[in-house]
Formats: structure tokens, sequence, C-alpha cells
């Protein structure tokens, strides 16, 4: 049962998970934690003209399941818009959720943790990064509309 959870490709990822560590001068960052069990994630990034993420660092502390999703994004999020992390997040929701298909596009990567469904407890931890990721887009877009970026 957990060595189905636990693949060999999500404790690859998750032991070469890209972007580690902190930007010197992100245009926002976010910081998420799975309350349930400690895992955290903060996120920077860099906004280009186009609001797309042009740099990306995180700092990651939680399982494989939680790295393993930090390694789909540090490997695919340069050039994304916010709102395709939002909606890789939202379909990451129904995926664990309500038996979606999960994400497409760029992030379709993250479907590995489909079997994460099964497990509840383990749902915020696979979703920390992405959700900090969100969190840091929209806090860079919100510096830019107010002049701070």
């Amino acid at each position: 049962m957990i060595d189905d959870l636990y693949s060999a490709r999500i404790l690859t990822l998750a032991a070469n998970m890209p972007r580690t560590g902190r930007l010197d001068a992100p245009h926002g960052s976010g910081h998420r934690v799975a309350k349930l069990c400690g895992s955290t994630a903060t996120v920077d990034v860099v906004l280009d003209g186009a609001g797309r993420v042009a740099d990306y660092a995180q700092a990651v502390k939680a399982c494989a399941l939680g790295q393993a999703a930090a390694a789909v994004l540090g490997e695919h999020v340069i050039g994304a818009a916010g709102d395709e992390i939002e909606e890789a997040r939202d379909d990451m929701l129904g995926m664990l959720k309500s038996g979606g298909d999960g994400p497409q596009g760029r992030f379709a990567d993250l479907r590995m943790l489909k079997q994460v469904a099964d497990y509840p407890a383990r749902h915020a931890s696979a979703l920390v990064a992405v959700e900090a990721a969100l969190d840091a887009v929209r806090a860079a877009e919100r510096a830019r509309l107010s002049g701070a970026a």
C-alpha cells in the first residue's frame, strides 16, 4: 500500500528538486504550511513584463509527495502565468478530492500524484508547494498593480 504511494518516480523527483533556495529580490513570495503534517513551502518569484514567471525559487520541507510536487513546479514553472498555476491547483484539488483527471499542459506531471487521493491526510502535503507558488505569483501581481514591483 505505502509502496504504491511512494513510487520510484516520486522518490526520484523528491530527491532532485530543482530551483531550491530563495531569491535575493523577489517580486512576490508565498508561504504555506500543511497543518496536519507540518510540511512547509516558501516560494519566491520574479515576473516578466507579461506577468509570467521569469525566475523562481522554493524552500520546501515536506514528505516525498510534497517534494515531488515541488520538483514538477521547479521544472515547469518558468513562463507560466498565475492563471495556469491556479488552474493546476484547482485541477489537483479535483483530482485528489473528486476523482478528476488532474492538471494538463505544462503541469500535467502532477498527475503522478493521483494515488494520493486515497490518502486524505496527505492531500495538503501534495498541494503545499503549488499553493505557495500561486500565493507568490498573486503577491507579485498585487505589488505590480500597486507600483511596488
